[in-house]
């Protein structure tokens, strides 16, 4: 039986929608769904638990994602093992095609969906933002930044054995090799952006301070020896990038001047090693 865990914390406003999607077209004997409502003061319980038996609602008094995941594990009935953040919508054809991909391949351990990013509403240098990050060769072949991945059995007991970090699902995506881990194209899911300039900073903020703790993991793992893996973006890739589309000048210009506002606004987290702080994102969770 394929399980979907999804941890949620004061999600009551987009969690329906999701919930709808992976509902729709399934008998009962489809997938186990589990929502873990962490550390929640809102009505995210009610609406989940709304959805009627499908759904099995957890709550935990602490607003951690981290332990949401684990609990879930502990409440999920098998595999594959989807882990779902409440703020994307992905459908239950999408998990089937997650779920078909990694049962077709035996050396496939994780997958995640095609990413659908709309932009319509967003302010234009947040639309600018993100015409250059989804064409970054990172991102377009990481399981990162998708709000979904799916695990096999093997791949749950990699994944599992993580410190926690807030770069969760970064850390999910490195932990395979590229012949582990694939995008399926045919499976989409769609992950709603900041609408302003300063929400997108302080999403940024919060991937470049969690990118810092989990350079930082990385090195004490490794022992300072070799290089580590990393999705990290340099100016080589923004250079490579305006070789092939020299027409995003303005927008790769926009890219960087939030990159350097997200590195000055990381800078305090990181010196006081503050990797706890979740600068959330309302703006997305509208409408």
């Amino acid at each position: 039986m394929t399980s979907i865990v999804i941890p949620a914390h004061n999600e009551g406003r987009v969690i329906g929608r999701l919930l709808d999607a992976l509902l729709a077209d399934t008998s009962s004997s489809g997938p186990d769904i589990v929502v873990v409502c962490n550390g929640c003061t809102d009505d995210t319980a009610r609406v989940a638990g709304s959805r009627g038996d499908r759904v099995r609602v957890v709550e935990i008094p602490t607003p951690s994602k981290h332990m949401a995941l684990r609990v879930g594990d502990e409440h999920a009935r098998g595999f594959p093992r989807l882990y779902v953040d409440a703020d994307v919508v992905v459908g239950s054809a999408d998990v089937r095609a997650l779920t078909g991909a990694l049962a077709q391949d035996p050396g496939l351990l994780a997958a995640a969906p095609g990413r659908d990013v709309p932009l319509a509403g967003c302010a234009w240098p947040v639309r600018a933002h993100y015409r250059v990050w989804q064409l970054l060769p990172a991102v377009r072949e990481g399981l990162f930044g998708r709000g979904v991945i799916a695990v096999t059995e093997e791949g749950h007991k990699r994944i599992a054995a993580l410190p926690p970090l807030m770069a969760d699902d970064l850390a999910a995506s490195l932990a395979f090799g590229p012949g582990e881990r694939r995008v399926v194209e045919a499976a989409r899911v769609v992950v709603r952006p900041p609408r302003t300039w300063a929400d997108l900073i302080r999403r940024k903020v919060r991937a470049a301070t969690s990118s810092a703790e989990f350079e930082r993991f990385q090195a004490a793992r490794e022992g300072g020896a070799g290089a580590a893996p990393s999705a990290r973006t340099g100016t080589a890739d923004l250079r490579a990038l305006l070789r092939t589309r020299p027409t995003l000048v303005p927008e790769v210009a926009v890219f960087a001047a939030a990159a350097l506002a997200a590195r000055r606004g990381a800078r305090r987290a990181i010196r006081d090693q503050d990797f706890s702080t979740w600068l959330r994102d309302e703006s997305s969770r509208q409408g």
